[in-house]
């Protein structure tokens, strides 16, 4: 049991120490870097796919229309995957702009391929209805195309919890005055008041930038010895002549179809000056949701692309082992760690580590009671902010 003990603590450090110390040194020791030209202006076609989004599609498409990239070299198509509100009538003020596609509910690959069928550009971009993109991300996104070795390139997402436009309010500064002096030289997008609003009710906001922080540090360090080992479903650009159709039952479009591209021998590669915005969960049923959705992605990629186990097939094998897999066996080995704990108990060491993993599991538990406590207060807090705000409008126009 001893041996357990320590082989699962072995797999949980190597995975969160261990693997990011070897690609620091790495990448220090044997850097891979790659071309940039921010002055080619390939042909793009942005694709993104909507379901019943009609409330913030507008302001999406405004902010796509507005970034810093010739509209001659600039396609967009909006995916109405099955829509029943608004979203038509949306995308029909935008008629001669944007290209609209509409098809049943067929779900989000369904929808990306049939945008992609309607690409025209040799760059293919990929994007969500809720972020926004910084202005002149367009142009870094497609300046590592040429390097003819990147065949897909991510950006960065920031969440509003790890944003300059948000850090203010750790600060205690004046939140009024720091925009005015960013307004026109920042390229962050404006929030609306209502964004803004759910990242103040957001109970998770700290824990989830910090860990967000440290999941793209790893991808700058993997991107920066080979490739990424998948992109952010936010923003992501891609060679339309790798794309591959998705299988309709696909979880993780912005992980399975990079692995592709790196399986046909290109590199994934992140550029972090290519950004998009986004606002961080309201709660841990949020993050618990997406958590899931991204463990059985993981999980059926391993099925879709058993090659990606190979490593004469796969060029980072031993990221991807390191990584995802790696990831994959974290649970289990805290399990081991636990169960080894408990039956080796009667040594002191053993029964000492065993009172920690309680402690840990008590204070997780403390801790998940006060969320469900804040989120309560929040759902209270958030009709009086909007009662004020309702009787201040009224005020201003009386």
């Amino acid at each position: 049991m001893s041996a357990l003990f320590w082989t699962c603590i072995a797999v949980v450090a190597y995975v969160y120490v261990g693997y990011p110390l070897i690609l620091r040194g790495w990448a220090r020791l044997r850097p891979r870097p790659h071309t940039a030209d921010l002055g080619q202006m390939p042909a793009i076609a942005i694709v993104i796919a909507a379901r019943n989004e009609g409330t913030r599609l507008g302001a999406r498409i405004d902010n796509l229309l507005r970034l810093d990239y010739p509209p001659d070299r600039r396609q967009i198509i909006v995916v109405c995957d099955g829509c029943t509100d608004d979203t038509e009538r949306v995308l029909a003020r935008y008629t001669g702009v944007v290209e609209s596609v509409t098809m049943p509910a067929s779900g989000k690959a369904a929808s990306l391929n049939a945008g992609v069928r309607r690409a025209r550009g040799e760059i293919v971009v990929f994007a969500d209805a809720r972020q926004v993109f910084a202005r002149g991300a367009l142009r870094e996104l497609v300046a590592p195309f040429s390097d003819p070795t990147v065949g897909a390139v991510t950006g960065e997402l920031l969440l509003d919890c790890e944003s300059a436009l948000f850090s203010n309010r750790r600060a205690n500064a004046d939140r009024r005055r720091l925009q005015a002096s960013r307004a026109k030289t920042s390229p962050i997008e404006r929030r609306t008041r209502e964004d803004r609003r759910r990242t103040i009710l957001s109970t998770i906001a700290d824990g989830v930038g910090f860990y967000w922080r440290y999941e793209k540090q790893l991808r700058r360090l993997e991107s920066c010895v080979g490739s990424t080992l998948g992109a952010t479903g936010a923003i992501y650009a891609m060679r339309r002549a790798l794309w591959r159709p998705l299988p309709l039952e696909t979880l993780l479009d912005d992980v399975l179809a990079p692995m592709r591209v790196v399986l046909a021998g290109f590199r994934v590669v992140l550029n972090d000056r290519a950004r998009a915005y986004d606002r961080a969960p309201a709660d841990a049923d949020a993050e618990s949701r997406r958590k899931i959705r991204t463990l059985a992605g993981n999980y059926q990629i391993l099925q879709l692309e058993p090659r990606l186990l190979l490593p004469w097939r796969n060029p980072v094998w031993f990221q991807y082992l390191s990584h995802k897999i790696g990831r994959l066996a974290v649970p289990y080995a805290i399990l081991g760690i636990f169960a080894s704990s408990i039956t080796l108990s009667t040594e002191p060491f053993y029964r000492g580590a065993l009172w920690i993993q309680v402690a840990f599991y008590l204070l997780a538990g403390y801790g998940a009671v006060l969320e469900l406590t804040s989120r309560a207060d929040a759902r209270v807090r958030a009709p009086r902010a909007a009662s004020a705000g309702s009787r201040a409008a009224t005020r201003e126009v009386a």
